[in-house]
């Protein structure tokens, strides 16, 4: 039982994915196609859908009637249900890197603004090395003057008594104080000076940790920037690598899909041909054919009693084997076929001679 309801709900989720695939591939393609094809917009959608529902009722139409179309049509057909796929994969494609393009051109724009505030960040880098080198320099020059300024004594003998006598320059002692307090003022601009430069260093660097971390687009391409820096490649082409590998999968897939929904649907409908009288009749498959189970502890005399007491055949055993030849070459012959002399018309005409019908030649048949 649990076979049966598989065999019959399977189907059914074959052609629930080919749909969804199928519809999945066609809104793609056709928005694709209206963004390649923007001054008709409307148009171009009316004729991609019309053109989708075509695609998927011609590749059903091949595996449902692919021995009875013409090999013209069928020829054509399947050369048209290709390019369908062709043009849908097109589709696919500009709608895919459509949106890449918009997703790079964000992240182009970021990154743009990133290395504009990086190089305006460089610049006062470049300034603050300039003023720190002059810092160091002056507070060198601070250093020495006041140390000039703590040594600056000189030593002369008295005349009247003869004794050595220590004492400062007058002179040198204001020319020191004079370019201590040039230095020390110069040391307090560049002090000044320095300190504005961090705080815009710092706020410069503050403004791209705030670019980088608002950034979402980023967080969209990381993949892909990363297998570009482990590769070696170029983001573009690992993204067009990957779109190819898409495309041609995508359609073909749902077309696939649709044959094998067919295919399924076929397999559970019950198969019928036409006996001798024209009526259809199902055809049980091999396998449901339940063979006989005799018991082994039966009597195999009451089984040969059973055969002799069978009704003879009203036919003689030559005919019998005549009517089973022509019943197989009616089986076989197609139904479009019924004029000539090997058509169902002769064939049937055969059969009913053999049978003994609209034939009163008793020599033919055996009556009782």
């Amino acid at each position: 039982m649990f076979k049966k309801i598989q065999e019959r709900i399977f189907p059914f989720i074959i052609a629930l994915s080919a749909l969804s695939v199928s519809a999945s591939a066609a809104f793609y393609s056709i928005s694709g196609l209206s963004k390649l094809f923007a001054g008709a917009t409307f148009a171009v959608i009316v004729m991609a859908s019309s053109l989708e529902i075509a695609k998927l009722v011609i590749a059903s139409l091949l595996y449902q009637y692919r021995k009875g179309l013409p090999k013209l049509l069928k020829y054509y057909l399947s050369v048209a249900c290709i390019v369908l796929i062709l043009i849908t994969s097109m589709g696919i494609y500009g709608f895919l890197s459509a949106a890449y393009q918009e997703t790079a051109a964000k992240a182009g724009t970021i990154d743009a603004q990133i290395a504009l505030i990086e190089t305006k960040r460089d610049n006062i880098k470049g300034q603050l090395a300039v003023y720190n080198e002059e810092k160091i320099s002056i507070n060198g020059a601070v250093s020495d003057l006041r140390t000039g300024l703590s040594n600056n004594t000189i030593q002369y003998k008295d005349k009247e008594t003869g004794e050595i006598i220590t004492t400062t320059s007058r002179a040198t002692r204001q020319a020191l104080e004079k370019q201590l307090d040039q230095a020390i003022e110069r040391q307090t601009v560049i002090n000044s000076k320095v300190d504005d430069l961090n705080q815009k260093l710092f706020n410069y660097e503050t403004e791209i940790v705030e670019v980088r971390t608002s950034d979402a687009v980023s967080g969209e391409l990381g993949p892909l920037k990363y297998l570009s820096g482990l590769t070696g490649t170029p983001m573009d082409k690992i993204i067009n690598w990957l779109l190819l590998t898409i495309i041609f999968v995508f359609d073909p897939l749902a077309i696939a899909l649709v044959i094998a929904a067919n295919y399924a649907f076929e397999r559970i409908r019950p198969k019928t041909k036409k006996n001798l009288y024209g009526e259809k009749v199902i055809v049980e498959d091999k396998d449901d054919v339940e063979e006989p189970d005799f018991d082994k502890s039966s009597n195999i005399y009451n089984h040969v009693d059973e055969i002799s007491n069978e009704e003879p055949s009203a036919f003689p055993e030559g005919y019998t084997t005549g009517i089973n030849e022509i019943e197989k070459q009616i089986e076989n012959t197609s139904k479009n076929r019924k004029r000539g002399p090997k058509g169902l018309i002769a064939l049937n005409e055969k059969l009913d001679k053999l049978k003994g019908k609209d034939n009163n030649d008793d020599d033919l048949v055996i009556r009782y």
